[in-house]
């Protein structure tokens, strides 16, 4: 299982990027950190979920 925002997530051995196509999160707005580092956006391909993963996926909005 994967913790993902404080949820528990089935998905250990899909990668970053392949976990955030099920979603609808905009991946120009968005950090995500695992395990307490920041992913870069350039690694989302290669990052694998893994068992006991957690992740915080925070979106970015505009406004004034």
């Amino acid at each position: 299982m994967v913790k993902i925002n404080g949820e528990n997530t089935d998905s250990a051995g899909m990668t970053l990027s392949e976990y955030l196509s099920t979603t609808d999160y905009n991946r120009a707005r968005i950090a995500v950190e695992r395990n307490g580092n920041i992913v870069p956006k350039k690694e989302y391909e290669t990052t694998v979920l893994e068992n006991g993963d957690s992740l915080e996926i925070v979106g970015f909005v505009g406004g004034g």
